[in-house]
């Protein structure tokens, strides 16, 4: 059996980690680099981070990031925000990230993800979904969430996952800092129509929210930012509690 993975998710606003409520109102969460050997030591499976900050020296605070936080951790993790061709891509796998995330440039233009999964394998990418319901019908964002597009959620991971994505990573917009839980009956739909992976991002706020993502939601991974973040949430206590409810889970 597949254990399921617990997700730290490290939004980076100018070489900080930052957190907010339905996409705004971001406060200071601390030194990313330090939070990343932390997780790494207490449990985590693997780690997302997110340059959320849009400054022209975005590739080079990333770059260097990723190397620091290489040295420091022996998990997975993933890069994403801004990455708009196989070379930005190329240049972070190098650096050290294991995997990366793709959002807006994938819905500027596709196609993207077909040459990021021919060059580096679909292994590498993830195409990370932020979307929001609107009149029952969840609607793709683009920009950090502020833009609507026309496209469906569930149409589009399917179309991510034709073009070699090799896992979804879905926030519901409605969802993210609420802590009320994950969006699990689309979480569910998603894992339904689609092959790969999916990751369930948005609304994580007690430990029982991770059982819930994991057995009515069907997510193959959960990612959270602020519980762990703030110390609500013990990684080593919410790995005991998931094993106690007969879900495999990786222990440290």
């Amino acid at each position: 059996m597949l254990t399921k993975r617990i997700i730290p998710c490290l939004d980076i606003k100018n070489g900080r980690t930052v957190k907010g409520v339905n996409f705004i109102n971001l406060r200071d969460a601390g030194d990313p680099v330090e939070l990343a050997k932390l997780y790494a030591e207490t449990g985590a499976d693997e780690l997302v981070f997110l340059d959320i900050s849009a400054t022209e020296e975005r590739r080079r605070t990333l770059t260097d990031l990723v190397k620091r936080v290489a040295k420091e951790v022996d998990i997975p993790f993933t890069v994403g925000g801004g990455v708009s061709s196989i070379e930005e891509a190329g240049v972070l796998l190098r650096s050290g990230a294991d995997k990366i995330a793709v959002n807006s440039a994938a819905i500027k233009r596709p196609a993207l993800i077909n040459e990021l999964s021919a060059t580096y394998g679909n292994q590498c990418v993830v195409a990370a979904i932020d979307a929001k319901c609107i009149d029952e019908q969840w609607k793709v964002h683009l920009m950090g969430g502020k833009i609507p597009t026309d496209l469906e959620l569930f149409a589009w991971a399917e179309e991510m996952e034709s073009r070699g994505a090799g896992e979804i990573l879905f926030t519901s917009m409605d969802h993210d800092g609420t802590k009320n839980g994950f969006a699990n009956e689309a979480l569910r739909k998603l894992s339904e129509r689609l092959e790969i992976p999916i990751i369930a991002s948005g609304g994580a706020g007690e430990i029982s929210h991770f059982k819930d993502v994991f057995v009515e939601g069907k997510a193959d991974a959960a990612l959270a930012a602020s519980v762990f973040h703030f110390k609500e949430i013990n990684l080593a206590e919410l790995k005991q509690y998931l094993k106690q409810n007969g879900i495999a889970v990786r222990l440290h």
